[in-house]
């Protein structure tokens, strides 16, 4: 089982500059606008990874028990990682990545 560290802090995206804001409720590790991610995590939350290349959505998964799951690939190191959507995601930018099933 991966290890959690809660890691909920604000940043600006590097792939379209908004401000993100913290979550509240969980470690944000997502920009709610654009749904890019930073690959800096080994296990959820450490920011150990040493990559730091931009993880981009290539395809999100409806799942009945957790929402969406964002599939990312680094597009740096090609890694692929899968995250839980937040609450506050661009719902018709997840709805449109479902189209990549």
């Amino acid at each position: 089982m991966k290890n959690f560290t809660k890691n909920d802090e604000e940043f600006i995206c590097e792939n379209c500059g908004s401000k993100v804001d913290p979550l509240g409720y969980t470690s944000r590790d997502h920009c709610p606008k654009c749904l890019c991610s930073k690959h800096v995590d080994i296990n959820p939350g450490d920011r150990e990874a040493e990559c730091r290349g931009l993880l981009k959505p290539i395809q999100v998964l409806p799942d009945s028990k957790k929402g969406y799951i964002i599939i990312y690939k680094c597009t740096k190191c090609g890694e692929e990682r899968r995250c839980k959507a937040a609450k506050d995601d661009d719902l018709d930018l997840l709805i449109k990545l479902t189209v990549n099933m």
